[in-house]
């Protein structure tokens, strides 16, 4: 569990972040990667890129495994330019990444770094500048040829959090950012791998949209930086696709009707609630609960509660379908 502790202060320095943040989805992208389960909103992406993960990303996904906990080093200087970012990268302090480092394995205890680690952790420069080198030449082979779409999701997230703040505040937005969201003022409490308590004490925070980030929202572990959280925004399933999938997409339709087929594509972007895919496919909830059960009983859809909330996920029946795949039938 993650509780974030507000004062009115922190509220008034609370903003959300307008574009995504360079380092923070080269490491979360790296989960990705890792990861079986990227299905229909990230395996064309994992597909497309596979093939050109430059050799260097060898010093990087050590430090950002398929789950849990990445050195804080990694993700320095939000909001700033993805070369400063690298610099700052390049130039932290031995004592830092001694001290991630030590967080590190803490919450991995069963992962061990390759014989670099100690030569990072004792503060070699030339280790520390490959890491940097690697972000950068990663970035430039698997994030930049998508840049563009990726900035386009998270501006539409900015603007549809910005209307929600507007017309209901900030309990609005804190409910809406994740489906474990709980708003109680003066605490924020979000399911997190670990419990951590963050305390903002005037600094405020800050709401930083990612594109890779999917399940979970994640953080900073060290209390002393500036307050970040990192939560997962709605995606278009077809974003990594050279064109539309408008034949498919057709096809879909006429299988399912309309709604039903926007409401399995909203499903296809993770777990979510009846409201947060209504809200996906433009209808309402009751009308987006009927045609959920349908999906449901035809197994495209799973649905199980969690405490008052009833949560969604797609199968692998659903995803097959939007795959275009056939699925295996039993002997």
């Amino acid at each position: 569990m993650l509780r974030v502790h507000f004062t009115g202060e922190d509220l008034t320095r609370t903003v959300l972040g307008d574009e995504p943040d360079a380092l923070w989805e080269v490491s979360i992208s790296l989960h990705r990667l890792q990861r079986r389960d990227t299905g229909v909103v990230f395996g064309p992406w994992r597909s497309q890129v596979l093939s050109r993960i430059p050799a260097a990303v060898r010093l990087l996904s050590p430090l950002a495994p398929a789950k849990g906990y990445c050195p804080d080093f990694l993700t320095p200087a939000r909001g700033a330019s993805r070369a400063t970012q690298i610099d700052s990268l390049r130039s932290t302090g031995r004592e830092t990444v001694r001290a991630d480092l030590r967080e590190f394995h803490r919450q991995h205890p069963h992962l061990r770094l390759p014989s670099w680690g100690a030569q990072l952790a004792d503060g070699d420069a030339t280790v520390l500048g490959r890491i940097a080198d690697a972000a950068d030449t990663y970035f430039d082979a698997c994030l930049s040829p998508y840049w563009d779409r990726i900035r386009a999701q998270v501006h539409r997230d900015r603007v549809r959090r910005t209307a929600l703040l507007a017309r209901g505040g900030w309990e609005a937005l804190f409910r809406t950012l994740h489906h474990s969201a709980r708003w109680s003022y003066p605490v924020l409490e979000l399911d997190y791998p670990v419990d951590q308590e963050m305390h903002l004490q005037g600094r405020g925070l800050v709401l930083q949209p990612s594109f890779f980030c999917r399940y979970n929202v994640t953080s900073l572990a060290d209390p002393r930086l500036p307050p970040v959280l990192v939560y997962p925004i709605d995606h278009d399933p077809g974003w990594a696709l050279p064109t539309p999938p408008t034949e498919q997409t057709r096809s879909l339709t006429t299988l399912l009707g309309t709604t039903r087929a926007q409401l399995l594509y909203a499903a296809a972007d993770g777990v979510a609630t009846t409201q947060q895919l209504a809200h996906r496919a433009h209808t309402t909830p009751p009308n987006a609960s009927r045609h959920l059960t349908a999906l449901r009983e035809a197994a495209l859809i799973h649905s199980h509660r969690n405490r008052n909330t009833v949560l969604h996920t797609i199968t692998r029946l659903g995803t097959a379908l939007l795959n275009g795949q056939q699925p295996a039938v039993p002997a």
